[in-house]
């Protein structure tokens, strides 16, 4: 059975969305796509229902409800006043809109949160090139031959959650940590050091917060780069920068110091 927590008292930011949302998505700690919903939710003091689903039991749920809600049978999905909503980037931009906030003032803002947004985005996604074996020709050269198979994980799945949770694990994470990841880090790292709209402040669009800052923080966090002092980071003090702003805010410290931050 899933597990059920109302979270939050109603507040005037969900007089804003127009409601109490429910937000359905793994039981898996504090991470993944539907952890930046509830991070958004928590920053603006939105009152919430959380409903979270381990790994067993998802399959049928997602056979007998989600994919009534999402032909994709993907999650994060939410419930707000009889509509669902799907797809969480889209979810968080149609929150920040309703809220007033979150995703910049003008178009330049509004660009380049979608922008950042759109490489932290790249950087989560198995491209299929990525996904297959590489096996040797009789000329030497290796080709593309085959699809992975990696049934047992769930759908919406990212590179991150491919390479930690292969089953040559001590082989593709340390692989995706020194490859992929490094790439886009440094990437993220370059564009808010050079922009002169990211100079401005410590988050993206400067000295406010947007959704996109919360994306990027939730990678960071699910790559285990925001724990332990920072180590992960130090090659990356700008992004740090945005880290430290982020848990600094005073509902995000609150709830990373409460029994919901679940790790």
């Amino acid at each position: 059975m899933p597990s059920t927590k109302k979270i939050g008292s109603h507040s005037a930011a969900n007089d804003a969305i127009g409601g109490v949302p429910t937000l359905h998505y793994f039981d898996f700690q504090s991470r993944g796509r539907g952890q930046v919903v509830r991070l958004l939710w928590e920053d603006a003091g939105i009152a919430y229902e959380d409903v979270r689903y381990s790994f067993e039991e998802f399959p049928d749920v997602k056979k007998n409800k989600i994919s009534e809600w999402n032909p994709t049978g993907n999650i994060p999905v939410i419930e707000l006043n009889g509509k669902i909503l799907t797809q969480s980037y889209a979810i968080l931009r149609h929150f920040a809109r309703l809220l007033g906030k979150y995703d910049g003032k003008n178009e330049e803002e509004k660009y380049w949160a979608d922008a950042m947004c759109d490489i932290a985005i790249d950087c989560e996604t198995p491209f299929p090139f990525l996904l297959c074996h590489s096996l040797p020709s009789h000329s030497g050269h290796s080709i593309m031959y085959a699809p992975l198979t990696l049934s047992f994980l769930p759908p919406g799945r990212t590179l991150f959650i491919e390479a930690f949770f292969s089953p040559n694990k001590s082989e593709t994470y340390p692989e995706h940590q020194k490859t992929t990841r490094a790439h886009y880090l440094s990437a993220l790292e370059t564009h808010l050091k050079s922009n002169g709209l990211s100079q401005q402040g410590p988050y993206v669009i400067g000295k406010e917060i947007t959704y996109a800052d919360m994306v990027i923080y939730q990678i960071c966090h699910d790559e285990n780069l925001t724990q332990d002092g920072r180590k992960g980071l130090k090659d990356y003090p700008r992004l740090m920068k945005m880290v430290d702003a982020l848990e600094g805010r005073e509902n995000v410290k609150k709830f990373l110091g409460s029994d919901r931050y679940l790790g």
